[in-house]
């Protein structure tokens, strides 16, 4: 009996071993920073999205069809299964009006003034004689003319986005028309121009610049 007391004893004097647990190791999926630049650069065929189906929006997706085969950089298709991304837009159209008022005048003038007066006198008579004239002359001239100008205003963001939906690659651009283009023309144009700026930067090895912020106006 004493030496199962002692026993006990030891027992419990004996030194708790700490309960270790091991963190459960759990791998976090990480999204890939250049994954989109990858897919970005693998897009060769494009299928253009429907803008709307107002006019103006029918316009500016007609364009950037245009750009994008004028670049000679993409295949458009209209097959949407086959494309490597489509191509989504929201297109804006303003028109408005500038008044551009002109005026000059000029004016002339002149005066002229003249007088005369002549006394003689002999042998105890007086005789006297007095003449004058006025003459004033003014003239002038007003031109004024006052013009009317129409401005046509377009705005459009558009985005690429891969065939599982995520959106690989966006753009918003402005513009009030170049000198020989329409504003839908010469929108859609910078539109395609920043694509291919940002794919060839991604050639390069440089990183594009944000283009999604930017809004670029230029009237030529």
């Amino acid at each position: 009996m004493l030496a199962q007391i002692l026993i006990l004893g030891l027992l419990a004097q004996a030194p708790v071993a700490p309960d270790v647990t091991k963190p459960a190791t759990h791998q976090a999926a990480t999204a890939d920073p250049d994954a989109d630049s990858v897919t970005l650069l693998k897009v060769k065929r494009i299928y253009v999205d429907n803008f709307g189906n107002d006019i103006i929006s029918k316009e500016l997706q007609s364009m950037i069809v245009s750009a994008l085969v004028t670049s000679k950089q993409f295949k458009v298709t209209e097959n949407r299964e086959s494309a490597d991304a489509i191509l989504k837009g929201v297109a804006l159209e303003n028109t408005s009006q500038e008044v551009h008022a002109y005026g000059e005048g000029t004016s002339v003038g002149a005066a002229s003034g003249g007088g005369h007066s002549e006394i003689s006198g002999s042998g105890g008579s007086v005789s006297g004689s007095s003449s004058g004239g006025f003459i004033a002359r003014r003239m002038g001239t007003q031109d004024s003319s006052v013009n009317t100008e129409t401005i046509h205003e377009a705005r459009i963001a558009i985005r690429l986005v891969s065939p599982d939906g995520d959106v690989i690659w966006t753009t918003t651009q402005e513009s009030k028309g170049a000198k020989y283009k329409s504003s839908s023309a010469d929108v859609a144009d910078k539109c395609v121009k920043q694509l291919v700026h940002d794919v060839d930067k991604l050639k390069n090895g440089a990183d594009p610049a944000p283009s999604a912020s930017a809004t670029t106006t230029e009237h030529k």
